[in-house]
């Protein structure tokens, strides 16, 4: 499935979460890290850059379940069990952009 362009609104959307960093490590730590956009209902349909969080490597891709971080892609359950489901974490994220911006 190919993604659609992405709208001003978007692309801003995006380049606010990049900037704030992993929400993971955020609020679990504290810690701004280096995000990557994380897409929660795909990439295909109009506004689903909209519905995007911001995650590290690790919290995003790194393919890991360790006692120190776990990843999104492939342990969605493990993932969301531990931080919290990706709609809470949109929550928050919009909540820390409404915050700063």
């Amino acid at each position: 499935m190919q993604s659609h362009s992405a709208t001003v609104e978007e692309k801003t959307w995006m380049d606010q979460i990049t900037n704030l960093g992993c929400i993971v490590c955020l609020k679990v730590w504290g810690l701004a890290t280096p995000a990557e956009v994380h897409h929660i209902n795909g990439k295909a349909k109009k506004g689903s850059h909209l519905e995007t969080i911001p995650l590290c490597y690790a919290h995003h891709r790194g393919g890991k379940d360790t006692p120190s971080w776990t990843s999104r892609h492939p342990y969605k359950a493990r993932f969301e069990a531990r931080y919290g489901t990706e709609l809470e974490l949109l929550e928050y994220t919009r909540n820390e952009i409404a915050r700063r911006y």
